[in-house]
């Protein structure tokens, strides 16, 4: 009988031992997952989030900087051009007017609204060269080209103005009277244009259009 005793006690202690070898290796697998989880999360976190934090940060660098570029190109070039032009014009004419050569109507129009024929005539500081330049000037704000026209007489002369009108050719008027006149060498130009003038002999012997 005591031989069947120790065969059963050693039969429970190894049950025991079993049982407690097989709940060790529970706690243990617990432990070493739950540890093992942790690091293997802790050290991916890191790697990925600096691996993440470096792609991404070239990324949207060259992203970045080529639209950037792109966008400070265009305006550059568009500024540089507005620039440049207005520059060239500058350059080229002496200011930032770009002149045509209107229709007969357009020029008509023009002086029909502009005020210097309004002007009061002074034998000692506005004459008929005053009236001449201050029309010129005033038609090139407009755009329009306008010409400085020296009438030549054996004594003296007058100033007028003309237009090249793109309809009907050089066209000139009296910036006094904002009248269409006409010029003809060997004409006396008051008579041509019905104009009273008694103290001079304006008989035109040359005709000097400046532009």
């Amino acid at each position: 009988m005591n031989w069947i005793k120790r065969i059963l006690i050693s039969m429970a202690i190894l049950v025991l031992i079993g049982i407690g070898g097989f709940v060790l290796y529970n706690v243990a697998y617990a432990m070493g997952d739950t540890t093992g989880y942790g690091r293997g999360y802790s050290a991916g976190h890191n790697v990925g989030y600096s691996s993440g934090e470096q792609d991404g940060y070239n990324e949207g660098y060259v992203s970045g900087k080529a639209e950037g570029y792109d966008q400070g190109y265009d305006l550059g070039e568009a500024e540089g051009y507005e620039q440049g032009y207005d520059e060239g014009i500058q350059a080229g004419l002496g200011h930032g007017y770009t002149l045509r050569d209107p229709t007969y109507e357009q020029a008509v129009i023009f002086l029909r609204r502009d005020k210097t024929d309004r002007n009061k005539y002074d034998e000692d500081s506005y004459v008929c060269s005053h009236f001449a330049r201050d029309v010129c000037n005033n038609a090139e704000v407009e755009g329009l080209r306008c010409a400085f026209v020296d009438l030549r007489y054996a004594e003296g002369g007058h100033s007028i103005i003309a237009f090249d009108t793109i309809d009907k050719g050089l066209v000139y008027f009296e910036p006094q009277f904002d009248d269409e006149v006409k010029v003809i060498i060997n004409r006396s130009y008051s008579r041509l244009n019905n104009y009273r003038v008694t103290f001079i002999d304006d008989t035109i012997i040359d005709i000097l259009v400046i532009w």
